[in-house]
């Protein structure tokens, strides 16, 4: 270890007198350390680099996660969800009859009220092979509940008019044996045609959505004309939505009522923790940071200890407790800095590549930045354990 080109090692005592340690170099001393062992520089870096890839890539699985469940109620637009008592899940849903929406209407407050249909189906492919799909049923006028990011092409009106046209995701089109618009397809031996391709609309089971118009949903589901399985609702202006929740609730008291958000999160909770999928994916996300933890700690430890010699060699000319701290303490985050950004890099390049899979990672800013911190302080806490190491140096084994 050395300071501009010096060895501390080789340094005479009187050369760093006792003022010199008033003045920071510290940052300078971490740096020089961090830096000296090139081989031990890039094992470190590597540690770090893959914990924070590790971290990177299972939250943001976790996080596609939670937000497929609920991709649905997300974008519907609605502000109420009436729903068959003790739903868990939007995309498990259970029947209802239409005149749930004429109820719904009736009560004061409530400013649209749409049907909505939703159901799973078989899609047949050319070939044979049955995939399974998730049907959904909008009326083609609706203001709630329709496809979004629809590619240029018909218009969502257009698209859903067509008497047997549905919709599907572009990514979902191979899967499904689609090459092009209007090409004909088979769901529950039923004929239909694809009218319009969206984009990024995913579904966490990997059953396709399949949009299409109320009437045909329900013939697809071999459904009566009064089968939904939800009302939409959108509040009146000025409307509080406990208020009409609760009217909404007095008037039917056999159905669920549910805010969007609480809805929302009824889902995500439902499969992640009622479920071995989100079970998985939770204990995943856990281990990988429990695995970060781990690396980082051996790392960085092992750094600590190779360095002790000079540590001790800084004790012998005066340095006090508090600036061995810093030293090991900048060094940390100067390490885990750099294998941070290593990491994190790596981590939203394979974000990008992945961005049209079915099931891409997602790691907005946010995120990004918290694993950052967690990084940093995985590191500090790290290099705080060795310290009981640094500090207890006996100062003459370097005259020895």
């Amino acid at each position: 270890m050395s300071v501009e080109g010096v060895s501390l090692r080789e340094a005479h005592v009187e050369r760093l007198p006792v003022s010199a340690w008033r003045s920071d170099l510290t940052l300078l001393i971490a740096w020089r350390n961090l830096v000296h062992d090139r081989v031990r520089l890039a094992v470190t870096l590597i540690g770090i680099a893959f914990s924070t890839i590790l971290m990177g890539l299972q939250l943001g699985m976790l996080l596609n996660f939670t937000h497929t469940t609920s991709t649905i109620v997300d974008h519907a637009g609605a502000d109420l969800w009436v729903a068959a008592h003790g739903v868990r899940s939007v995309d498990l849903a259970t029947p209802l009859q239409e005149r749930r929406r004429y109820q719904s209407l009736s009560v004061d407050g409530v400013g649209i009220a749409e049907p909505y249909l939703l159901l799973f189906a078989f899609w047949k492919k050319a070939d044979g092979v049955r995939e399974t799909v998730i049907v959904v049923g909008v009326d083609p006028h609706a203001e709630m509940g329709a496809p979004w990011s629809m590619l240029p092409g018909r218009s969502i009106h257009d698209a859903l008019s067509t008497p047997d046209g549905v919709i599907i995701d572009r990514r979902y089109a191979a899967k499904l044996g689609v090459d092009s618009v209007d090409q004909l397809v088979e769901i529950n031996d039923h004929r239909a045609r694809v009218t319009g391709f969206t984009d990024g609309i995913r579904t966490f089971t990997q059953s396709p959505y399949v949009f299409t118009s109320l009437r045909n949903a329900r013939l697809l589901g071999n459904r009566t004309d009064n089968d939904i399985t939800y009302v939409l609702i959108r509040l009146a202006e000025g409307q509080p939505a406990d208020s009409v929740a609760r009217a909404l609730s007095a008037r039917m008291p056999d159905v669920d009522v549910l805010g969007s958000y609480e809805f929302a999160n009824k889902s995500r909770s439902y499969w992640l923790f009622t479920t071995g999928a989100g079970t998985t994916m939770i204990s995943s996300s856990i281990l990988a940071l429990l695995v970060g933890v781990v690396i980082v700690a051996q790392t960085l430890y092992a750094s600590t200890m190779d360095r002790l010699p000079e540590y001790a060699t800084i004790r012998a000319m005066g340095g006090t407790r508090s600036y061995l701290y810093k030293i090991v303490i900048k060094q940390a985050v100067l390490g885990g800095l750099l294998g941070y950004v290593v990491g994190i890099t790596i981590v939203l390049l394979l974000t990008y590549l992945a961005r049209n899979s079915s099931s891409p990672p997602e790691v907005p800013w946010w995120l990004a930045l918290g694993i950052g911190g967690i990084t940093v302080l995985m590191c500090i806490a790290a290099s705080l354990v060795s310290m009981s190491k640094v500090t207890s140096i006996d100062p003459v084994k370097v005259f020895r």
